[in-house]
């Protein structure tokens, strides 16, 4: 099923401000917010929706290549889901939840989907890796394996950080809540400040007893075999995300992404120019006069064509659908072939008097009609 356009999601139009993107998603997260619509699947994908759609427009790099490639320009073509789509409703107030600043029925503490003790949801950081193509690979589009070094669960404890049997204990320092309150006076009265707690990290609670495996952190670093599906089009620079596959966070919560910064290898003949693609085809004298079969290289294989006698150097022959496909997948490029005419420097005196005929018989301009009986009496010099 295709994914719907995010500015349709959220109503606004592709000029919309970020404070109308905003607040378009307000409206939109209000209105299918699980607590006013509990047990309502399709509210529930609609609240979703509406965050992913947000994630990508809210950030400026993220809309211009959401603007120029579809969704495949920000991962959406990877099968990874999205944002919205993969992360569970405590994950989407973790990352949205001040832009509704607590003051809406459940939306500070996430309803029935959240916890009433204020933890933080862990997130575990994002991974990067280059991927090199070769220009048929991105014709086509192509599955790559990757070996990644990364941090996952510890198998031990199962990413809890505590040992077989221990138990957890609620933080001594903020309660349980995960948060610490100072108050301080200045010259403007008495500031009060809310910040992560230092001796649980923001998680309310501590270790009775740590595990030995991981010492308490949850989580082991080791290799890892990451399958990326990459579409057809993609280009030099274009960075896709793959969401849930970078590193595992700490103590449980959600994966971080794996990003994939796009190279092209450079291809020994053809010349990419956004979805067309170029080739320079030299000929020889005799061939630009009197025309000629060629083979011009694709990225599916080499096709003949040709040539036409009285081939100007300069001009460009086009190759319609022989070029590469756009990224959304709605248009392909065409080959286009420009010809250049090989003029020797070093000739024989055989091959000079030869010219030198040539120079006389042709110092003349073909009048209408003769054109073909002057590359006729060429041919005839040249034989």
């Amino acid at each position: 099923m295709s994914k719907r356009d995010y500015y349709e999601i959220l109503e606004v139009s592709k000029n919309a401000s970020a404070e109308e993107i905003k607040k378009a998603y307000r409206k939109k997260a209000i209105q299918f917010h699980p607590d006013k619509n509990q047990g309502n699947k399709d509210a529930e994908e609609k609240f979703k929706e509406a965050a992913e759609a947000y994630e990508v427009l809210s950030n400026d790099e993220k809309r211009r290549r959401y603007d120029q490639f579809g969704h495949a320009g920000v991962g959406g073509a990877s099968g990874s889901g999205g944002f919205g789509g993969g992360m569970s409703m405590e994950d989407i107030f973790s990352h949205f939840g001040d832009i509704f600043g607590g003051s809406f029925g459940g939306f500070g503490g996430f309803g029935g989907f959240g916890s009433s003790r204020g933890q933080r949801v862990n997130k575990g950081s994002n991974l990067r890796v280059k991927v090199t193509l070769t220009l048929q690979e991105i014709a086509n589009g192509v599955e790559k394996k990757i070996k990644v070094k990364k941090y996952v669960s510890c198998h031990h404890c199962n990413g809890t950080g505590a040992d077989k049997g221990s138990s957890f204990s609620d933080c001594h320092t903020c309660r349980g809540t995960g948060q610490v309150t100072r108050i301080s006076n200045t010259i403007l009265g008495q500031m009060q400040t809310t910040s992560s707690c230092p001796t649980c990290s923001g998680e309310g609670r501590i270790i009775t007893k740590k595990c030995a495996e991981c010492n308490g952190e949850g989580l082991l670093r080791q290799d890892e075999v990451v399958t990326i599906n990459i579409p057809a089009g993609v280009e030099e620079g274009m960075q896709l995300s793959v969401s849930g596959r970078g590193n595992a966070a700490r103590r449980g919560g959600i994966n971080g992404d794996l990003l994939v910064l796009i190279q092209e290898e450079k291809h020994p003949e053809l010349i990419r120019d956004g979805s067309d693609l170029i080739y320079n085809l030299t000929l020889s004298i005799p061939d630009a006069i009197l025309g000629a079969p060629v083979e011009i290289p694709t990225v599916e294989g080499k096709v003949k064509v040709k040539i036409e006698a009285g081939t100007q150097p300069g001009k460009i022959l086009r190759l319609k659908g022989k070029g590469l496909p756009e990224v959304n997948g709605y248009h392909r490029g065409d080959l286009l072939v420009r010809i250049n005419v090989y003029i020797p420097k070093d000739l024989t005196k055989e091959e000079i008097r030869s010219v030198e005929k040539l120079k006389d018989s042709a110092s003349f301009v073909p009048k209408e009609g003769e054109e073909m009986n002057f590359f006729s009496r060429m041919k005839n010099m040249f034989d």
